[in-house]
């Protein structure tokens, strides 16, 4: 716990040097940890929870400080489509139809770079590569970081699934139909492993 809390601090205070620092290390994702997606019909929402006691742990993480900005090479989080709950079996079928997972069962999410804008803020910038049904696009989202027990990492991507080529299914006849934007909550607990 001492030396999980010496790194964050490290990282921390290291992210307005302008030396350059290279550092691999690897973390796990605590299970209290939540990931949601959730989405819309023109009749009701749903949310699909992620078991987060499934993500392979530790995940490997490689980075180097430039200026205000760590950049990561290489640090992927793979989550399985299978390990989504959206509440019921038709709509677990649904999201999976939905996300192709026959012939791309993973989501795979890379972090690219973490920027602190300011000094006494918690507010990051992240730029994330998003891989859901083998089709890639970049996004910059803000995401929080507080360091409690452990790391807290929170935030909300938005995102259009039609970008990823997926169109929004309709059931029953077109009556209902589900909405083009979904959002990702997540609230990850992270550890140095």
């Amino acid at each position: 716990m001492k030396k999980s809390i010496i790194f964050i601090s490290a990282i921390f205070l290291l992210s307005f040097t302008t030396k350059k620092l290279v550092t691999n290390t690897s973390i796990l994702i605590v299970p209290e940890s939540t990931l949601i997606v959730k989405g819309k019909t023109n009749v009701n929402k749903f949310d699909c929870i992620y078991n987060i006691q499934k993500i392979k742990n530790p995940i490997p993480v490689f980075f180097e400080m430039k200026e205000n900005k760590m950049v990561f090479e290489n640090t992927e989080l793979v989550l399985e489509n299978e390990c989504f709950d959206c509440g019921n079996k038709m709509i677990n079928k649904d999201f999976q139809d939905l996300l192709k997972s026959k012939t791309h069962p993973d989501i795979f999410l890379k972090l690219k770079e973490l920027e602190k804008l300011s000094e006494n803020d918690s507010v990051y910038h992240a730029n994330l590569e998003l891989e859901i049904a083998g089709k890639t696009k970049d996004y910059q989202i803000a995401v929080v970081l507080e360091q409690e027990k452990d790391l807290i990492v929170k935030g909300i991507l938005l995102l259009n699934i039609c970008d990823f080529n997926i169109e929004p299914p309709k059931k029953f006849l077109g009556i209902i139909t589900v909405n083009e934007i979904i959002e990702i909550n997540f609230q990850l607990l992270i550890t140095e492993s």
